[in-house]
């Protein structure tokens, strides 16, 4: 246990990351970390230099396994399941596969383009983006490694569930034919051999932090803010315990939100911080990277808009159960 949490708080959490940013902050630049300024840069330093110590490690460990799944040979796992067990292994798929929804999209409309059951298609759909390695470590180093864990179970069932439902439906004519060019990710690296799979990583990893930088800096920077200067009882009365409609309101302003995993986690634990339950937090996670706007936009281009919306109210009530179930079971697990 001591070994675990060791782990959990001082590699992941990098405990020892936020110390010498506090020393920073009040030894270099005078500053109190216990004032707004002072905490706010304390919770910006840190969160920046923690976020993209973990994306380098993480995205490259995971771009040499994705380097094994191209998309070809993920048709090929594919083809040979269907039902429930084609949607399992399809959400399993989707945990090592791009970072956010609009990466995903294309891989989506290769698989439907290549004929592979509605459900399985969308069961990858909504794993892809929501839940992945990287989600796993990084939610342990900020929520714990229990709440890590069943966020990622939960996620996976939104996505089993989802694309099950949908397989029922009977709506493969509401896909529709996609004549905009996508790009096929990774589709050389099947044949590679070691040093070309480590030098994928590398660029992969470079190509992931240039695109995603932006979006990490604007997270941290709201997650200063909102840990600093709003004030914490307006954040509770729109979102806190007291509101029994705030992992509702959370899903929906996730919604207009274009982040991924990497940009997401620094509002929610500034959230979080300031007394939001973590149900509540993590549907606004969920929201952000499953059904972020662009993203919609995007999919809107492939699918007919009675599917596009079953797909989002399917999406959205699996998150909004999420939430309200983390929000009841979630103290008993930090």
């Amino acid at each position: 246990m001591s070994i675990f949490n060791f782990f959990t708080d001082q590699v992941l959490g990098m405990k020892w990351l936020s110390n010498l940013t506090t020393l920073l902050v009040e030894n270099v630049f005078n500053l109190d970390i216990t004032s707004k300024l002072g905490g706010s840069i304390q919770f910006f330093i840190y969160d920046t230099i923690k976020i993209f110590i973990l994306l380098g490690v993480l995205i490259f460990l995971i771009s040499y396994i994705q380097s094994y799944f191209p998309p070809e040979k993920t048709k090929k796992i594919l083809t040979k399941f269907k039902g429930i067990s084609g949607a399992t292994v399809s959400a399993l798929l989707g945990t090592v596969t791009p970072f956010c929804s609009c990466s995903s999209i294309p891989i989506f409309i290769g698989f439907s383009n290549a004929g592979l059951p509605l459900g399985v298609t969308f069961s990858f759909l909504i794993s892809s983006p929501m839940v992945d390695l990287a989600s796993l470590l990084l939610l342990a180093g900020f929520f714990g490694m229990n709440i890590s864990i069943l966020y990622v179970v939960l996620g996976l069932i939104i996505a089993v569930v989802g694309g099950t439902i949908i397989s029922k439906l009977n709506l493969e004519n509401e896909i529709q034919t996609y004549t905009e060019h996508t790009r096929e990710l990774y589709a050389e690296s099947e044949n590679f051999n070691q040093k070309q799979r480590l030098n994928y990583a590398k660029e992969d990893t470079l190509a992931i932090i240039k695109n995603v930088y932006k979006y990490v800096i604007i997270g941290v920077g709201i997650g200063a803010l909102i840990h600093n200067y709003i004030p914490q009882n307006l954040i509770l009365k729109v979102l806190g315990d007291n509101n029994p409609f705030s992992v509702i309101i959370a899903s929906v302003v996730g919604i207009p939100m274009y982040a991924d995993i990497f940009g997401t986690i620094p509002i929610a634990e500034a959230l979080f911080m300031a007394g939001v339950p973590i149900g509540t937090v993590l549907a606004f996670m969920m929201s952000v990277t499953a059904l972020s706007l662009p993203s919609m936009i995007m999919l809107s281009k492939v699918v007919k808009p009675k599917l596009l919306a079953i797909f989002i109210g399917i999406v959205t009530i699996g998150i909004v159960i999420t939430g309200y179930l983390f929000n009841a079971i979630g103290p008993f697990l930090m």
